[in-house]
């Protein structure tokens, strides 16, 4: 079963060259933390490398052998704020669980639902 955070994972990598060229990276690794999706040792590491774009790398590269539940779904959120244009190519993508969802609620349309 595809969860909705392994199809996000799936479209940052199929992002990641636009994702590493050009997003700073340093508010998604604190809002990461803080969200316990990395260690306090990935955040110390990831603040040691001083190039934004191999931070961004070694970031990404981190995250995507991450065995957190929501990974992709945080990071996401993470970079609306500061990279709202890379949140709206991710949705746009047909494999962004936020394009698929319309399809799953249609599907329901037209069923009649039972009270208790």
């Amino acid at each position: 079963m595809d969860t909705g955070n392994e199809a996000l994972k799936q479209v940052f990598k199929n992002l990641h060259p636009k994702i590493t060229k050009y997003v700073n990276p340093d508010s998604a690794i604190d809002e990461l933390l803080a969200k316990d999706i990395i260690t306090h040792g990935d955040y110390d590491m990831l603040l040691k490398v001083p190039d934004p774009k191999a931070r961004c790398r070694h970031f990404m590269s981190l995250l995507y052998s991450s065995t957190h539940s929501e990974t992709f779904i945080q990071l996401r959120e993470a970079l609306q704020d500061e990279y709202p244009q890379i949140v709206d190519e991710i949705d746009k993508q047909p494999t962004s669980p936020s394009t698929t969802r319309p399809q799953q609620q249609s599907s329901t349309e037209g069923k009649q639902h039972v009270s208790p």
